[in-house]
């Protein structure tokens, strides 16, 4: 077993055993997501984004609330510079429901432009995302502003070999008269494997209008280049 699974295995653990028992039963105490991300190239210019979101009520991953399925097509500016359009579909559960198909579906086209920059060892990026949502049938839209810090701790860059922190607070308002949707903040510890592979395992706390609840995480990021290599 090389070092990495026996680096992640740790960590799990001690995350899980740091929780409080209480959490792992109650649906308003502490949820669970298990996220997968992927940006494939398939031009210099053009690339494929994946993502799956797998989201529980309880901090053990039995007792789903949501799946996300997202994709999309990426066009590259620069290095420091893409848009995104694309389409996600989102089923959603209530807790403890006795049936099991979805109690919501939704179907959502959304677009985005991401925005990166350094300063000084710490990575910057700066996501702005608008969402035309169908909920039930229901249309709405809402808009969406993130912004994220990638703190190398080990190396002075984010290469193969390193740990860094994962830092952002997003916002999320519609354009109906409850403005305010939800705010998001996460902190989390990260580990890049190799070039194209990465891991996260952190905390997300959601506000939504009154109620807040917190969210453990652990993100797969796999970016595997899809453009043809000159013999």
């Amino acid at each position: 077993m090389n070092s990495t699974v026996i680096f992640l295995k740790n960590l799990f653990f001690l995350l899980i055993t740091a929780l409080p028992p209480s959490l792992f039963a109650q649906e308003g105490q502490t949820g669970n997501w298990l996220m997968y991300f992927g940006t494939n190239k398939i031009s210099d210019q053009f690339s494929i984004h994946t993502e799956v979101q797998y989201r529980n009520h309880t901090v053990v991953p039995n007792e789903i609330e949501q799946l996300l399925l997202r994709t999309g097509i990426n066009f590259h500016f620069t290095h420091k510079a893409f848009a995104t359009a694309g389409y996600a579909h989102i089923s959603s559960y209530v807790f403890e429901s006795p049936q099991k198909a979805p109690e919501a579906t939704e179907h959502r086209i959304w677009q985005q432009f991401i925005l990166n920059n350094k300063i000084g060892r710490v990575k910057f990026e700066h996501r702005y995302r608008i969402e035309q949502r169908w909920i039930n049938g229901d249309y709405r839209n809402r808009f969406r502003y993130r912004l994220m810090l990638f703190i190398p701790l080990n190396k002075d860059q984010i290469e193969p070999g390193s740990l860094f922190l994962g830092l952002y607070d997003e916002i999320f308002v519609n354009d109906r008269a409850a403005f305010f949707d939800r705010n998001r903040g996460y902190a989390a510890l990260g580990y890049q494997i190799d070039k194209a592979t990465g891991v996260q395992i952190g905390m997300l706390h959601q506000q939504v209008s009154s109620f807040g609840k917190w969210y453990l995480q652990f993100a797969l990021v796999f970016n595997p280049d899809f453009r043809k290599k000159s013999r």
